[in-house]
């Protein structure tokens, strides 16, 4: 195969996809079926077969059990703010966005005491099995759910404190930042990594989505003088939002 050219199934992805990118197939709209594919563009069932499982495993159309594929409506991605700055009141960046008289935010959140995996422990610099509080959270935005979080904190630095549960307590609801420093942990930087893979089925079924979507995400990590204090992965649905980054310049 010389540069340039494509597999057939991809070529006659593309023209569907194009189709349904321009409008000649909108919305709700019924795709070919596998023999008008096949007669329209000359191909194979296995061609035809393998462009519609591409435009699937794309998100651009889905399968309606005893009707045929239909192509999806396509939500005009909305923005999750991820800032550098802290707000003043000291809350998260979600809250501070939900503060806007126009936001329709609400969350749901629950703690509980765990053992730390390999993968948690190797990012809190800890042993595998060490005693973690992990919080779960669902974020909705106007009731459509938008972000999953979890979070990990080592009990060794939060246990036995008045922050240990995140969402309890006199600071209930601050930001790592703030709940931090009233246990004299002074949080100075953080990191965050942006990746993006299939969702898993339970991720999927919690946000809305269907299998095949594709998920961002976040794993974040605070760090107070080089010691890791709290690890989160937080999931958002790649097809309905951005993650959009406003940090400070020095």
């Amino acid at each position: 195969m010389t540069f340039g050219e494509q597999p057939a199934y991809l070529r006659v992805a593309g023209d569907l996809r194009k189709k349904i990118v321009n409008g000649s197939l909108p919305p709700h709209t019924r795709l070919p079926s596998q023999a008008r594919i096949r007669e329209e563009y000359g191909v194979s069932d296995t061609v035809a077969l393998e462009a519609r499982k591409v435009l699937m495993a794309e998100g651009l159309v889905e399968g309606r059990s005893g009707s045929g594929t239909y192509v999806r409506e396509r939500p005009v991605p909305r923005r999750i703010s991820r800032s550098g700055f802290r707000p003043p009141s000291g809350a998260t960046p979600f809250r501070q966005e939900q503060a806007d008289g126009e936001a329709r935010g609400t969350w749901e959140s629950r703690s509980e005491q765990a053992e730390a995996s390999g993968a948690v422990a190797e990012r809190l610099g800890i042993r595998p099995g060490d005693r973690v509080m992990c919080t779960r959270y669902l974020f909705r935005e106007a009731g459509e759910a938008m972000m999953l979080s979890t979070s990990w904190e080592p009990l060794a630095v939060t246990g036995r404190t008045p922050v240990m549960l995140p969402e309890e307590g006199p600071l209930g609801g601050m930001g790592v930042v703030e709940r931090m420093a009233a246990i004299d942990v002074v949080v100075d930087n953080m990191t965050e990594e942006v990746g993006a893979r299939p969702g898993l089925a339970e991720e999927l079924h919690a946000l809305g989505g269907v299998p095949g979507h594709v998920v961002l995400v976040i794993q974040r990590t605070y760090y107070a003088s080089g010691r890791p204090v709290e690890t989160a992965d937080v999931v958002i649905p790649a097809d309905r939002y951005r993650v959009a980054y406003h940090l400070p310049v020095k």
